[in-house]
């Protein structure tokens, strides 16, 4: 399913396989996490900003419109009309993030909506039918996410029970994916590698969980305040244990610059908020770096958002028009603004590919780190 084509240093270009279409690694997942991109962009959008991975979050569609009404709908292929791969989130992020009132016990988390405060039961079995219901192409484990800071103590004990999770949900997809009425009947599950930012924990859980021989794994837990520089310390510690012949997702990652530093790392997926996010608020991306559309010097501002950049909006419209949009709310802005800052990251990943492509990758990541993180 996964073949590294080339490598340079632990940087790795490859090729991934999926039953709903081919992913060149390395690759950003643009987030849809109601199954919409915030910004009023559809799934049909997202071919023409060089999408090639929709990622959906299964708490939120649990919650709204509910798994099984998608599930008779044909599941999220057929909701959304995206026909590439879909990666559905496991939940377990947003059920220790957003719910106010939680109780973890070893067979689940009961915890509050954060919609209606409705009481609510997860474990590992009903992530898995969750996820199974909503047809993705691939599955993440239920896992616990500890705060960061957290006491060693607490995180270890964390980590030996999101490996006993992680083999309840391999049961529960088994079990599930040779059910008739199964939508996805090849459904992969990724497990997820924690322990905070103490490399033993994280060696030793990322060990326990490659002997199950998943389909691909992630590194979870981080980018969520911790330096940079403690993120990259934890995916060197973790690399060398990682399946070489699994792709590596970094979830929650990030800005251009973790994007370019994880990648030399050897990290082939990303996933993140940010780019539709700070698009929203007229933070927006470009080849010399992030300019801030509210400002007043871009009022009669006619090039387009990025001059060098070939998306649909730069092609049509000028950071004035943008900026009048965002001045004036109107939802319009949002739209153009998301469009610009995805393309920017789909194609940042294509030029990545590129690069490893033509044994150019460390001469590449050097020239583009002086530039995208740069604010103007």
């Amino acid at each position: 399913m996964f073949t590294v084509i080339k490598k340079q240093g632990k940087a790795r270009r490859g090729r991934f396989v999926t039953p709903h279409g081919e992913v060149q690694t390395p690759a950003f997942m643009n987030v849809a996490t109601a199954a919409a991109i915030k910004g009023a962009v559809s799934a049909y959008d997202l071919g023409e900003l060089r999408c090639q991975v929709m990622l959906c979050n299964t708490y939120h569609l649990h919650i709204r419109p509910g798994d099984k009404l998608v599930a008779g709908l044909g599941g999220l292929h057929a909701f959304t009309g995206w026909k590439g791969p879909i990666l559905t989130d496991s939940g377990g992020f947003q059920v220790f993030s957003l719910a106010a009132l939680r109780k973890i016990e070893e067979r689940g988390v009961t915890f509050a909506s954060h919609v209606d405060g409705r009481r609510i039961f997860m474990g590992p079995e009903e992530s898995m039918q969750i996820q199974s219901h909503l047809g993705s192409t691939i599955a993440m484990a239920f896992d616990e996410c500890v705060e960061n800071p957290a006491a060693w103590e607490y995180a270890a004990k964390s980590c030996r029970r999101t490996t006993r999770w992680l083999h309840r949900c391999k049961a529960e997809m088994d079990r599930l994916n040779g059910l008739p009425e199964t939508i996805n009947k090849q459904q992969m599950l990724f497990g997820i590698n924690q322990g905070c930012t103490f490399e033993d924990l994280r060696v030793e859980h990322m060990k326990a969980i490659a002997e199950l021989d998943l389909p691909g794994y992630a590194i979870g837990g981080l980018a969520v305040g911790e330096p940079a520089a403690d993120m990259y310390r934890i995916i060197e510690a973790v690399e060398p244990h990682m399946p070489a012949g699994r792709p590596r997702y970094l979830m929650g990652v990030g800005t251009p610059a973790n994007i370019l530093e994880a990648v030399e790392r050897g990290v082939d997926l990303f996933d993140c908020v940010m780019p539709s996010r700070n698009a929203r608020h007229g933070h927006l991306f470009t080849s010399q770096g992030v300019i801030n559309l509210n400002n007043q010097k871009y009022q009669r501002d006619l090039d387009p958002i990025d001059p060098a950049c070939g998306c649909p909006v730069c092609q049509r419209h000028s950071r004035a028009y943008v900026r009048h949009l965002l001045k004036s709310g109107e939802m319009l802005a949002s739209r153009l603004c998301v469009a610009h800052n995805l393309y920017f990251y789909n194609t940042l990943m294509e030029d990545i590919r590129a690069a490893l492509d033509e044994g150019r990758f460390a001469a590449f990541k050097a020239q583009t780190l002086e530039r995208v993180d740069r604010r103007i």
